[in-house]
């Protein structure tokens, strides 16, 4: 399990998250939603430890870190988490493809299979900067799975797909969850939180405010995610 107890994170005095606890169980599916500014990025990324909380416990599996951080090292990055930032970090050198395999853990087969599943034929061979934003997120994606992670932590991944790509990425993740994988994602897109998810979790100014199942999205019992929700 990857999770995160007790997260506050401060940032200039103001306070980021307040308190966040958060579960995944491998094989799952958590998508986070509210308003910008909330917090949900800042989540993902201490989940994925690219940023530290001023206080709580991250578990992965059964390796726990308690913050503040004081045995004298740095808690690095696990190899069973892995992050697709929106910023999405294409090495500009190198073409989508070998974005894609410059990890060394993807097979001919594994890649040829991705390059299909995510409709990349026509520009796989494409510098970042020749391809659109779209493109690139699908790039980000598959370069992502191909590193095999336990817990993929997904920051607005379907934000500049049409309608039939965001279908294609959520039959995608229902099958990486299907294999074991443990995944959250962070999206704007409230009918694909509703289709892809077995958690959703509802939060606002650095708090959850509501978590249950994807029949929160219908059905909220907290008035501000009914106040939310309303405009969806």
């Amino acid at each position: 399990m990857l999770s995160a107890k007790n997260i506050t994170k401060y940032r200039e005095g103001d306070v980021v998250l307040e308190s966040v606890d958060i579960d995944i169980e491998p094989g799952t599916i958590t998508a986070l939603i509210g308003p910008s500014g909330a917090g949900k990025t800042t989540l993902l990324n201490i989940l994925s430890f690219s940023l530290f909380p001023d206080t709580g416990t991250i578990a992965v599996n059964d390796k726990s870190f308690s913050f503040p951080y004081s045995d004298g090292s740095i808690p690095q990055p696990s190899s069973l988490v892995t992050m697709v930032f929106q910023q999405l970090f294409l090495w500009p050198h190198l073409t989508l493809r070998e974005n894609i395999t410059i990890s060394g853990r993807v097979s001919d087969a594994e890649l040829s299979e991705l390059i299909n599943a995510f409709g990349m034929k026509n520009f796989i061979d494409r510098y970042p900067n020749q391809t659109s934003l779209g493109q690139r997120q699908r790039a980000a994606l598959a370069r992502a799975i191909a590193l095999k992670p336990r817990y993929l932590l997904l920051d607005e991944i379907t934000s500049a797909l049409d309608i039939e790509q965001v279908e294609v990425v959520a039959k995608y993740l229902k099958k990486l969850k299907t294999g074991g994988t443990g995944i959250v994602a962070v999206t704007h897109l409230i009918n694909f939180a509703s289709r892809i998810s077995d958690q959703v979790i509802f939060m606002d100014k650095g708090k959850v405010i509501e978590r249950g199942t994807k029949e929160l999205v219908s059905k909220p019992k907290n008035e501000r995610t009914k106040e939310f929700l309303e405009f969806f």
